[in-house]
């Protein structure tokens, strides 16, 4: 497979990835209402997320309403807010980084060492991020599956892993697969550029400055 195969996969892992970040980011569906037992039939649903809650009733209407204060919230909630957003945008930061140093565009074309450059920003920035979205999921999934096995919780405020929570890990995996392709692929482009310059390499001074080759 091709250098500029291997980027392109890249740029589009992470271009997936961080729509997931996204995604998760905005839709308020963190944890969701655990059906357990007698509570299989209920007249609502609780949806959680970063930003806001939504009560979801039989109806088919929802309301939702937002944090009324930050420092109100949980510590966990604070870290997945602050995480996800930076996240986020160092993932937007390393698309057009990626774009640029792809070897099929036209950014620094025949600087094939300054686009190896921009490629492992770009890379690098993209690993960050995903390290950076993997812990928000984590925390959240410890925290619910560590409710729900308490017996002192009652039933109704048990809560389950939302759609979100996978999304979140779905991208956090996007972008530190996308940005090791752009690392690995930034090092296999400038360790072959290094290599041709070195084969094309050619001594400049005339043939009778040099010094006698000793016969074999």
């Amino acid at each position: 497979m091709g250098s500029a195969t291997v980027e392109g996969l890249a740029v589009a892992l992470c271009s997936i990835g961080w729509l997931c970040d996204i995604i998760a980011c905005a839709i308020p569906m963190w944890r969701v209402t655990a059906f357990i037992g007698n509570n299989i039939v209920t007249a609502q649903g609780i949806w959680e997320g970063l930003w806001m809650s939504c009560v979801f009733q039989s109806t088919g209407q929802v309301q939702c309403k937002v944090y009324d204060s930050v420092l109100a919230l949980g510590p966990e909630l604070q870290a997945a807010r602050s995480l996800s957003v930076l996240s986020a945008l160092l993932a937007l930061m390393a698309l057009p980084l990626g774009l640029a140093g792809a070897p099929c565009t036209g950014c620094a074309r025949g600087d094939a060492r300054s686009k190896a450059r921009v490629s492992a920003l770009a890379g690098t920035l993209a690993a960050l991020a995903g390290a950076l979205q993997l812990a928000p999921p984590s925390w959240t999934a410890h925290a619910v599956i560590r409710d729900f096995h308490d017996p002192t919780i009652p039933a109704s405020l048990k809560r389950e892993l939302g759609p979100c929570v996978y999304a979140a890990w779905l991208g956090a995996g996007l972008l530190l697969l996308g940005g090791s392709l752009l690392c690995g692929g930034s090092c296999g482009a400038c360790g072959a550029h290094t290599e041709s310059t070195r084969g094309a390499w050619r001594d400049p001074s005339p043939a009778w400055d040099r010094p006698p080759q000793q016969p074999l």
